[in-house]
């Protein structure tokens, strides 16, 4: 079989898939054949070195397959069984804790970017029925994401209004979902085509950042104060996301796009009585809560692009360009 590893020193022209034995599971172990894998954030920044793995970690958190082989004491699944892998492979239940979250699927935990892969039949929740498994592949960071904010953390209810900012994974899940909710959603971007594309996803306005540096308190003007905000950017975008958060709204902080450090004015935080929510994924629990919900209101994963199996740095270059709309899929 192969494998894509981090080698050191890193950087994506070191990202090539070499050959390896292909594992046989035992106990309770499934042996899964990974389809595909979608590119997020996390992924880019485990593949370029800004995250430091071990030599010979398998990158990539998201995964989708199929069982191939099942252990003697496996319970759960059948060989055919389609699979997702899991953010957390060890967070199944309840509240986060250290214990639940130190292993990171690519990143402390071998990741999905290789042909065949032993896991704990735990590790897996089954797809949506009806997925491909491209589709299926842009779920467990970005779609978790999105639905822990929104669903778990912040309850969304019908009539409420949202702000996605930019046109990544999440931020397209989370308008996705909040239209299937009855909620209003804004957004912004600095491209007038994407902005173009916002509008007939259901987007209610699209605010150029780049033209408006102020654009979180031009939205506050224009609607009186969005109740949930996505902030994606970190230093770059939080300030605005609390002048566009309404009194009493919510911020969901789960990305660092532009800095992992910036300033706040705690003085917006106090009187706006604003609540503000670190997101870095979410459970099993979660997940297979978002695949029942994706399948009774038949939301599927917007793909930019899918690229072949042995184009995976291909795949984050065009990352880097910033012309994607939606999810970077790679066949495997």
């Amino acid at each position: 079989m192969y494998a894509y590893t981090i080698q050191h020193p890193t950087g994506l022209k070191h990202l090539k898939p070499s050959e390896h034995p292909t594992p046989t599971p035992t106990g309770n172990q499934i042996l899964v054949n990974w389809k595909a894998t979608s590119l997020n954030y996390h992924d880019y920044l485990v593949a370029t070195g800004v995250i430091p793995v071990e030599e010979g970690m398998i990158p990539m958190s998201d995964g989708a397959g199929v069982v191939v082989e099942i252990g003697p004491d496996v319970t759960n699944w059948k060989t055919g069984d389609q699979v997702m892998s899991l953010f957390f492979p060890n967070w199944h239940t309840g509240k986060a804790t250290r214990a639940k979250t130190t292993a990171i699927n690519g990143e402390s935990h071998p990741g999905c970017a290789v042909q065949y892969q032993i896991l704990p039949e735990t590790a897996v929740t089954r797809m949506p029925k009806g997925y491909s498994f491209e589709q299926a592949a842009t779920l467990p960071c970005a779609a978790v994401t999105a639905w822990r904010a929104l669903m778990v953390e912040g309850s969304l209810q019908a009539g409420e209004s949202i702000l996605i900012e930019g046109t990544g994974g999440v931020s397209i899940f989370a308008l996705q979902l909040a239209k299937a909710a009855g909620a209003e959603v804004f957004a912004t971007t600095s491209n007038a085509t994407k902005a173009n594309r916002l509008k007939e996803l259901g987007a209610a306005a699209v605010i150029n950042y780049k033209e408006d540096e102020r654009w979180g308190r031009t939205l506050f003007k224009m609607t009186g104060g969005v109740d949930h905000v996505l902030d994606v950017g970190g230093g770059s975008t939080f300030r605005q996301s609390v002048e566009a958060a309404k009194i009493g709204g919510h911020i969901y902080s789960f990305g660092i796009l532009g800095s992992p450090t910036g300033e706040v004015l705690f003085t917006k935080l106090f009187f706006k009585q604003l609540r503000v929510t670190g997101i870095a994924v979410g459970s099993k629990e979660m997940q297979e809560e978002m695949i029942r919900a994706l399948e009774v209101c038949q939301v599927f994963p917007l793909i930019d692009k899918v690229f072949e199996p042995s184009a995976l740095a291909d795949a984050f270059q065009y990352q880097e360009t910033g012309q994607h709309f939606g999810k970077i899929v790679v066949r495997l």
